[in-house]
């Protein structure tokens, strides 16, 4: 038996996949431990995994709802700038405090989640075999793609490299208060931070198959795409609650954990698939006020939460803000989508669906009921957006999802076990 600790960014577009393969591995014989602030305990309790609690001192009762928030309100560069240092101060609260508690819990290899550097540079410090984890998109760095924070269209030519040489370039700039944290203690450790691109050289995992990325050519021989990590427990039962069936196609929508309450947006949408025809179900997740529900529901069916996949089996399209589980399930039933970013990662999703042809893709900022109709008619009634989620879902079917994760995890602690015997 292997005691597994899960480092990663404490909220459910990182936990929830992450829980998925920690009740695998679970199933297994392993023991799986989520270690972050005191708060992420509620996003683990019930769900098949234990939790230890870490920076108490610097993260008390009620800090994780004001990161979240802070996470939920991105205004402009100053505020992105002041989101990063908040995320630097858990990394450097992390490389801190993590050592310690991964010696409490005796810990014997760590998960740690591409997002969260400290999971990997704390684990390498202690000698301990890490595997990375790409729950949402892949961060690994190549000149020939572009960062996976902005917008851009995949393009071939000496023009797209320079262009993404300088988006990187920006990119460091923007993450220099993780960049100093992540220097300094690798120096008190001894270790380079951005070795292998700061994630693990035994082995990367992630949830989006490889027909979801733009085409890459430097991806280590130990990283593997994959499929959706889901299981029984991640899925409601609650199908009392699906839409009828009725004359109309049905259209999904839906903003994820954090920015279902952006009542302007649903709005828009809601006037967009009035146009075109269709009926339209929102789910925000329990953002919106009772008031702003109502007012929604002259023109679409709301509802706080849904069963998200039995209802997308369902659905001729979604409109979706790119998170990416939600995309993921929405391409395992090959539903075309109207892409709508908002923030963080979302416009590079959104760029590589285009680049898919599984989606048309309108930014948040850019919205409007003009360009949501057209680009929902688009997605309708122009075959070739169906038959290439189609493509994706067949893709997906091939692979084993979660059980495929925890194979390659369990051979690769193997691996290194026979390495230092």
């Amino acid at each position: 038996m292997t005691h597994f600790a899960v480092v990663a960014p404490p909220l459910p577009g990182h936990y929830n996949p992450l829980l998925v393969l920690a009740r695998e591995l679970g199933a297994r014989g392993h023991r799986v431990t989520f270690v972050h602030m005191a708060d992420a305990a509620r996003l683990v309790e019930g769900k098949g995994a234990g939790f230890a609690a870490v920076g108490t001192r610097d993260y008390p009762a009620g800090a994780l709802d004001a990161y979240v928030n802070r996470l939920a309100k991105p205004t402009g560069l100053f505020g992105l700038l002041g989101t990063l240092r908040a995320t630097a101060a858990q990394t450097d609260m992390l490389c801190r405090d993590l050592p310690g508690v991964l010696r409490d819990i005796g810990a014997d290899a760590v998960i740690a989640d591409q997002t969260e550097a400290a999971g990997t540079l704390v684990a390498r410090h202690l000698g301990l075999p890490v595997i990375s984890t790409a729950t949402a998109l892949l961060l690994n760095r190549e000149v020939g793609v572009p960062p996976p924070f902005v917008p851009w269209p995949y393009e071939a030519g000496e023009k797209a490299l320079v262009r993404n040489k300088g988006g990187y370039r920006v990119t460091d700039f923007l993450m220099s208060s993780m960049r100093k944290v992540l220097a300094r203690h690798g120096a008190a450790f001894g270790l380079d931070p951005f070795a292998d691109g700061g994630f693990s050289p035994l082995l990367t995992v992630a949830q989006m198959p490889k027909g979801l990325d733009f085409p890459r050519t430097e991806l280590p021989t130990t990283f593997h795409y994959g499929s959706p990590w889901r299981d029984a427990a991640a899925v409601p039962a609650a199908t009392a609650s699906l839409p009828e069936v009725g004359d109309k196609p049905l259209v999904f929508c839906s903003l994820g954990t954090l920015q279902g309450a952006r009542a302007d947006l649903f709005r828009k949408v809601a006037l967009a698939a009035r146009e075109v025809g269709v009926r339209l179900l929102i789910a925000h997740g329990g953002l919106l006020s009772p008031a702003e529900a109502g007012r929604l529901s002259d023109f679409a069916e709301v509802r706080a939460f849904v069963p998200q996949q039995e209802v997308l089996k369902r659905c001729a399209a979604a409109v979706l803000h790119c998170g990416m589980n939600t995309v993921l399930d929405a391409m395992a039933e090959g539903v075309p989508l109207v892409a709508m970013p908002i923030a963080f990662e979302q416009p590079a999703t959104a760029a590589r669906l285009a680049y898919a042809g599984v989606a048309e893709v309108v930014p948040a900022g850019r919205a409007s009921q003009k360009r949501l109709t057209a680009a929902l008619r688009a997605v309708l009634e122009q075959p070739s957006y169906g038959e290439n989620a189609r493509r994706i879902a067949a893709e997906m079917a091939q692979g084993r999802g979660v059980k495929d994760a925890a194979d390659l995890i369990e051979a690769a602690v193997v691996r290194t076990a026979l390495v230092t015997v």
